[in-house]
């Protein structure tokens, strides 16, 4: 509904006390023909003018709605992660759903929300210099071989962190944009929250595993699905590969190839006979297991979100997204 203006707010604050008053503290009272807060505040002249279908707006309109019980289907293997789930989003509903309201760990998934927030709060043409405790990574960290004193623009951080997952892009982006890592996890949360996802907590821009960082499939579907939107962001994902560009500390031109790890974009993995995975984002932890959130087109070019979370093998992921994505051809 439209805003109330203050006159109108006060006259019906008077209406509400009455009853109050009226009925007595702590007594249940039955009213006929009750306040509809749809119909009631146009007829009342509560809110300016507006349609019907301005009146029955809701943040979640344009979002697929569902309930707590699993929704599975025969050509879908459950057995082969912990969660996951099947979005329409051209409809707004869902498909496929297991245990999608189940807190997970995102593993480098975290990075669709790093790069949304990135994209939102910076200038992509902005550049950092790369320091030594953006650097300091758990061994064996996927990282984009960037170096102390490199000066890198948003734009090629952001490809080193949704091709070859980059935690090292991850950490110059985060400081970067809040000057922190601790004060972007803080703006992570606040757009999370801010788009639905009231059921995640991030403490890092990257997804090392923290027992404090998780999400949910429900969750991560809100933030990739909002991210999608914007057309650097998907550009990005469909990207096979990339040669980033950037300075390093001595002036000197640096070039490096980043190769996509999703497989349905690199061309190791094929998806069914009409599909086009647009892109997406991998994401792999000893804690998280093995995670997959893609972006899809079915032959209609209808849009659709599917996500695998915790899946016990490299290729038990690829089996069970493959599984999600036959199912968008039926």
């Amino acid at each position: 509904m439209k805003c109330i203006d203050r006159k109108k707010r006060a006259i019906f604050a008077v209406l509400v006390l009455s009853l109050v008053i009226l009925s007595g503290c702590g007594q249940e009272v039955t009213i006929e023909n009750a306040y509809d807060v749809y119909e009631s505040s146009n007829a009342y002249g509560l809110n300016s003018a507006a349609t019907d279908e301005e009146s029955h707006s809701f943040f979640a309109k344009d979002l697929c709605v569902t309930g707590s019980d699993n929704q599975l289907s025969e050509g879908v293997s459950d057995a082969l992660s912990e969660a996951a789930g099947l979005f329409n989003l051209k409809e707004g509903d869902l498909k496929f759903g297991k245990n999608i309201f189940q807190r997970v760990y995102p593993a480098s998934t975290t990075k669709i929300l790093t790069a949304y927030v990135a994209l939102k709060h910076g200038d992509l043409s902005a550049t950092a210099t790369v320091t030594e405790e953006e650097l300091q990574l758990e061994q064996g960290s996927t990282i984009c071989e960037l170096s102390v004193g490199d000066t890198v623009s948003l734009e090629q951080l952001l490809y080193g962190l949704m091709l070859c997952s980059g935690n090292d892009a991850a950490n110059v982006i985060a400081d970067m944009i809040s000057g922190s890592t601790e004060a972007f996890a803080e703006l992570m949360n606040q757009e999370a929250l801010a788009l639905g996802a009231t059921n995640s907590h991030f403490v890092n821009p990257h997804g090392l595993h923290n027992e404090n960082h998780y999400t949910t499939v429900y969750d991560m579907y809100l933030i990739f699905q909002e991210a999608i939107q914007n057309e650097q962001f998907v550009s990005i994902i469909n990207s096979e590969s990339h040669t980033g560009t950037f300075t390093s500390s001595d002036g000197q031109a640096i070039t490096k190839n980043w190769r996509n790890s999703n497989k349905f974009i690199n061309g190791e993995a094929k998806a069914p006979e009409g599909i086009q995975v647009v892109g997406g984002k991998t994401g792999t932890t000893g804690d998280a297991g093995y995670c997959l959130v893609l972006y899809s087109k079915n032959a209609q070019e209808d849009p659709w979100i599917s996500i695998v979370y915790k899946s016990n093998s490299r290729d038990n992921l690829y089996k069970e997204m493959t599984e999600l994505l036959e199912e968008i051809s039926k």
